[in-house]
């Protein structure tokens, strides 16, 4: 997709991103996926909402990501 996004973490530490940078990694996505940087005044509402969905998604994923070796946990 787009080499320039930044990761979140390290791959053994998913619990070391911070809420704001997940919610700048959901602005940044959602940027890039509508091609707007910002949206017109009747855009707003969905490109807001849209933001706020990708933090959601990104937070479980965070949250539910099984690093092998990591504190005891182990990947399926």
């Amino acid at each position: 997709m787009c080499r320039s996004i930044k990761t979140l973490r390290p791959p053994a530490l998913p619990e070391e991103a911070t809420e704001e940078e997940i919610r700048a990694a959901a602005l940044q996505y959602v940027r890039k996926v509508s091609g707007f940087r910002a949206p017109a005044a009747h855009n707003q509402e969905v490109f807001d909402t849209a933001v706020e969905a990708v933090t959601d998604a990104t937070r479980a994923l965070l949250s539910g990501l099984e690093v092998r070796g990591a504190s005891g946990r182990s990947t399926a």
